[in-house]
């Protein structure tokens, strides 16, 4: 037999827990989170690709208008600039790691590693080991385009 301070403390936690599992996310919710995990890191596969072919062309439909980039030099450019010095770097073996997608409604966080071997525009040799971060948004017609993208060297 419940006693009524017992009885409300008792309400106080259901409603909690009621609370929480509210706020959890839904079987339909799990599966549009999980189908754009999917398809942003198929993006970041094609930007992959892009720079395995040293085809800038396919890169630039995934870069929205507006895309800004922060280079592991610090210098930030826009997308005719960045995509100019992709045309430019020429690449013998990319790679990519650890990729992960967090989704924030129509917005989605990319991060990995990448490691490369190539030259850069002037044609100096490259030899890249880094961290990137690219930020993903679901435009108004459907597409996720990439609008920012950061890079960072890895010190070993």
């Amino acid at each position: 037999m419940f006693i009524l301070h017992d009885y409300t403390k008792l309400s106080k936690i259901a409603q909690t827990h009621a609370i929480k599992l509210h706020n959890m996310p839904g079987e339909r919710e799990l599966r549009v989170r999980r189908g754009t995990e999917e398809v942003v890191a198929a993006q970041e596969q094609k930007w992959l690709q892009a720079q395995k072919t040293n085809n800038p062309g396919l890169l630039a439909p995934l870069l929205a208008d507006k895309f800004v980039n922060t280079g592991s030099d610090g210098k930030v450019t826009n997308k005719a600039e960045a995509l100019a010095t992709y045309k430019k770097t020429k690449w013998g073996s990319v790679e990519y790691s650890d990729l992960k997608v967090t989704v924030f409604g129509h917005a989605a966080i990319a991060t990995g590693g990448f490691k490369a071997k190539g030259t850069d525009p002037s044609g100096k040799p490259l030899d890249g080991n880094e961290r990137w971060t690219d930020i993903w948004v679901k435009m108004p017609n459907g597409q996720w385009q990439c609008v920012a993208s950061y890079v960072s060297p890895v010190r070993l």
